[in-house]
């Protein structure tokens, strides 16, 4: 008998229906062959800095570094039903084989050997490693299972990717949350992830736009603009020179030019261009994705590859044509795919790029979430625009002279739309405007030819700052950060991994460092102090990058230790190093208090805490209490904005006070009536009496 564990319940029942097991156990399939069963995500986790001592349940700078050795792990909080499910099973007599049905990654290798070794489990392991719930995948799959050896090294990688995140988040993080005595999550890759988003931002806010102007000349029917001119009187100057006057074209360039199909997806472009036109965060996405893997729609998401296997070559032309009968897809011309352009076996290393499954053949694509079925559509999308042929066009370039002075003007014809025929029908399908890449052609232009009497136009324009990131163009960043200091040859570069960096934005959001405005990421003054103060081996993204190419050398059979070693050395120096802050340092951090107006009493600035509004002037004795009687007898409790009225304009409408002698609510208008007591008084003003009520209800 075989056990078969997957990642999560969905997963198994997915696999127990391919391999026709219908018998279904206390948390298992069965049949005569195989048990399958399931993880419930991570099941096993390293244990907290108080598993090891009780007094590191205290956060305290003498305690530091927490340098575990050797690491030690727990069942995961609420998971002990799952696991001791699956030790179990693992341990029943008739099990000879485990069989690794995790996702086929680093971190599903992690989430399976950890059980494994918790449970004390020595039963031979096998693999099994898919990137397609469908049915065929599967049992293919089951048939071409490997020895769980072959996948130590990947274990390793995970499991050490691991240790170094818990001791640069537990002893950093403790750090300087003491130091600075406010709770400060630093992450080995969230926080380089923060220092790119602050720089950005840095500059923005020091960038200073500058003015600049064109001169337009209208020549025949088409613009001709010169050069960028900084001072006006220049550019007023140039157009007294060429207005009335005779322009002559100089010369004219010609120049045909291709856009090849776009590559395939992996996890980076997908979440990229699923934020760019849907807006969709990079999490969404992801999840979006999990879900059409798991209902047998896509293949398997976390993928770093942009490529297909030579062997997938069939299978590929087959769900293009099946992707081309979908609407809007049905609206293209005769389309013949060609699929050699997304072939390439060296550029796939644990899973192909993502496409749509044969199932979509048999799916009510209009029956799934909106959410899964844009993101299977724009999947779709990109599917047949890389089979599509080239974007051909041809670009003109028209240079005229005027009173000495150069002025040029551009065109553009398309010869061949190509593949973003495709892409125009989807983005038309969603009431979305195309980017704008159709033709702008110019009258035939020829060298020599002049015009007589032009008019002249001047426009202003401004230098633009940086944009804010996106989580479209945060993705791009993290994926290429260090890549200039990498070598050429490493594998893997940038922040983190396809299947990690939805997870640190979303980190970053909750921790209160970054905050979403629209589309757009920016980091809070919380945030921007944090890489302010953090030393450069924590905020470096070269550093980290440098970091993710050792744990993908350690999947090859690379020094896992000695990678540890300088995780743990670093760590050393920087307890070391950081053992006090100045007075003012720790100010940076100290909780902003919001005015809510002046004090009525001395003029002072007011203060909003938990309880009240209060004068910041300690020995002014004026206060706002929420929980005034007043405010409670009438069940309400004074809020910001009704506080706000009552010091700006000493009076605020209140909706639904409660009357406790009628048993009714009503309306009125609350007035502060202070007389420079130690109670602040309020009066209370009645709409105008309507047949009767006196505002009431």
């Amino acid at each position: 008998m075989k056990l078969i564990i997957a990642e999560k319940p969905s997963v198994s029942k997915s696999i127990a229906a391919a391999l026709g097991i219908r018998t279904v156990g206390n948390g298992y399939f069965q049949n005569d062959e195989y048990l399958v069963s399931w993880c419930i995500g991570h099941l096993v986790c390293p244990m907290d800095a108080a598993g090891y001592n009780e007094d590191f349940k205290k956060w305290r700078y003498d305690d530091l570094p927490i340098l575990p050795e050797p690491f030690r792990y727990v069942i995961a909080p609420e998971k002990d039903a799952a696991f001791e499910n699956l030790r179990a099973l693992m341990n029943r007599a008739d099990v000879d084989t485990v069989i690794n049905a995790c996702d086929a990654g680093r971190e599903g290798e992690l989430i399976f050997r950890l059980v494994y070794e918790m449970a004390e489990c020595k039963k031979p392991i096998l693999r099994l490693w898919i990137s397609s719930m469908e049915d065929s995948a599967i049992r293919e799959g089951m048939k071409n299972l490997r020895p769980g050896e072959e996948y130590e090294a990947l274990y390793c990688s995970a499991l050490y990717r691991q240790k170094a995140d818990w001791l640069v988040g537990i002893n950093a993080t403790r750090l300087f949350s003491v130091l600075y005595h406010r709770t400060l999550n630093v992450g080995r890759v969230q926080t380089p992830t923060l220092a790119m988003l602050c720089e950005r931002e840095t500059k923005i806010a020091l960038f200073r736009k500058e003015k600049y102007h064109h001169v337009r000349l209208n020549v025949g029917g088409a613009e001709a603009l010169s050069e960028k001119i900084v001072s006006p009187e220049d550019a007023q100057k140039l157009k007294a020179e060429c207005e009335g006057m005779s322009v002559k074209c100089l010369s004219v360039t010609r120049e045909q030019k291709k856009e090849l199909p776009p590559k395939l997806y992996d996890l980076t472009t997908l979440q990229r261009e699923a934020n760019r036109i849907f807006g969709y965060t990079a999490k969404q996405t992801l999840d979006y994705a999990q879900s059409l893997y798991e209902k047998k729609l896509l293949t398997y998401p976390r993928t770093d590859s942009r490529y297909l296997t030579s062997d997938m070559a069939e299978t590929a032309v087959c769900v293009i044509h099946l992707a081309a009968k979908l609407p809007p897809f049905d609206g293209c011309r005769d389309f013949f795919p060609e699929v050699s352009g997304m072939i390439s076996d060296k550029d796939v290393t644990d899973h192909h790029a993502i496409i749509p499954t044969m199932e979509i053949e048999k799916t009510d694509i209009g029956g799934l979430p909106v959410g899964e079925r844009n993101l299977l559509l724009l999947v779709c999308c990109k599917l047949l625009c890389a089979s599509a042929e080239p974007h051909v066009y041809e670009t003109v370039t028209a240079e005229f002279s005027c009173g000495g002075h150069t002025f040029t003007a551009k065109g553009k014809h398309i010869l061949s739309e190509g593949w973003r025929e495709i892409e125009r029908l989807f983005r038309s399908s969603l009431k979305d405007k195309p980017e704008d890449g159709g033709s702008s052609d110019l009258p035939l232009f020829t060298e020599g030819q002049t015009f007589d009497g032009v008019t002249a136009d001047i426009t202003e324009h401004y230098t633009q700052p940086p944009k804010p990131f996106t989580e479209d163009t945060l993705l791009s960043a993290m994926e290429s950060a260090g890549s200039a200091d990498m070598p050429d040859e490493a594998e893997r570069k940038g922040l983190g991994t396809p299947a990690t960096r939805a997870a640190i934005i979303e980190k970053l959001v909750s921790a209160g460092f970054v905050k979403r405005k629209g589309r757009n990421l920016i980091p809070t003054k919380v945030g921007l102090n944090l890489v302010t103060v953090l030393p450069e081996p924590l905020t470096s993204p070269m550093l980290t990058a440098e970091w993710e190419q050792k744990l993908t050398d350690i999947a090859k059979g690379g020094d896992a230790d000695a990678f540890l070693n300088g995780i743990r050395a670093m760590v050393e120096d920087i307890v070391s190093t950081y053992s006090h802050i100045s007075e003012e340092g720790q100010k940076l951090f100290a909780p902003e208090k919001e005015t809510v107006g002046n004090c009525p009493r001395c003029g002072k600035p007011v203060y909003e805490g938990k309880k009240n509004f209060a004068c910041s002037d300690r020995s002014c004795s004026f206060v706002l209490w929420k929980n005034d009687r007043f405010w409670t007898s009438r069940k309400k409790e004074l809020t910001q904005k009704m506080a706000v009225d009552l010091l700006t304009k000493g009076r605020t409408a209140v909706k639904g006070l409660w009357s406790e002698k009628r048993g009714e609510t009503y309306d009125a208008t609350v007035i502060l009536d202070d007389t420079g007591g130690k109670y602040i008084n309020f009066k209370m003003e009645f709409p105008k009496r309507k047949d009767g009520t006196h505002g009431r209800k």
